[in-house]
């Protein structure tokens, strides 16, 4: 780094630059936030129609109760 002690005006210059440079991360950082919330609830709408078309199917197709196996008597 420069040793050298900054005029006030290049301090300056060197705060309003950082500072430009943060709020262009800050945009960039809550896009993506965004982008992000915005998949999570389109992932979630998917699953749950997909969901909702699954348990409408099974409620119209009852499931067939299994036939028990029934015991031989043995004679005595």
């Amino acid at each position: 780094m420069d040793d050298e002690p900054k005029s006030p005006a290049e301090m300056k210059e060197i705060r309003l630059n950082r500072k430009i440079a943060q709020d262009a991360e800050g945009i960039k950082a809550m896009a993506d936030i965004a982008a992000a919330d915005i998949a999570i609830r389109k992932r979630t709408a998917d699953l749950r129609a997909q969901r909702l078309a699954r348990e409408a199917a099974e409620r119209d197709k009852p499931v067939e109760p299994k036939a028990k196996a029934k015991k031989k008597k043995t004679a005595k």
